[in-house]
């Protein structure tokens, strides 16, 4: 089979998890999106409570620009940064290349595309659909009213975008040029999505 991994971005509410599992059953291969803190916390000796709780948000709200240089400086267990939003975030990115390396498999999140940059089999993808899409299906899927779905569809766009921004050097959440595949799920639904990043994942190695 032909070496691939494939991350995938998602606004709350495009289906972007669901679409991320299917594509990795249909595939056959692992999916990775909590497991990513399980997998830290057992490399690093990290109680994984921590990597949860920060899990695609960011604490420090006065960006710097975090290069991709910065990924490999992994700080000692005995530095008291050891812990820090920032080591914790390298640990979890050195886990991430690890699976890419090893196993052909889906990530979700995390800024994995990000952090994958040069590998020749890496596929980005960024799922999303209108607001107010995202609102009935967040309502649908969690039993909230309208203004419930809404207001945690911003807070959690609003972290992913900051996240995303922090350690990336400053670049945009939902820039297509960030990826190599953009999806709107409003009219093609999740099922059809899955079916587009086949057909794309043919496109890019069917001749190879």
């Amino acid at each position: 089979m032909q070496k691939f991994c494939i991350t995938i971005n998602r606004s709350f509410g495009s289906w972007g998890k669901t679409i991320g599992m299917n594509l990795a059953a249909k595939l056959g291969v692992e999916y990775y999106d909590r497991d990513i803190s399980r997998l830290s916390s057992e490399y690093s000796g990290i109680d994984e409570r921590l990597f949860v709780q920060y899990d695609e948000t960011v604490r420090n709200k006065l960006f710097h620009k975090f290069s991709s240089a910065d990924l490999n400086d992994i700080v000692s267990p005995d530095d008291k940064k050891f812990v820090s939003d920032d080591n914790l975030f390298k640990l979890q990115a050195k886990v991430i290349r690890s699976l890419a390396e090893k196993e052909n498999c889906v990530i979700i999140g995390r800024c994995a595309g990000y952090v994958l940059t040069g590998l020749p089999y890496l596929i980005r993808i960024f799922i999303h659909a209108p607001f107010d899409v995202c609102v009935e299906n967040v309502q649908m899927r969690f039993g909230m009213n309208p203004d419930e779905a809404r207001r945690l569809i911003k807070r959690t766009n609003e972290n992913r975008k900051a996240y995303f921004k922090y350690y990336t050097g400053g670049r945009n959440w939902g820039e297509a040029s960030n990826y190599d595949l953009t999806i709107n799920t409003a009219d093609i639904g999740h099922e059809k999505a899955v079916d587009l990043i086949l057909d794309y994942m043919q496109y890019k190695f069917g001749n190879k």
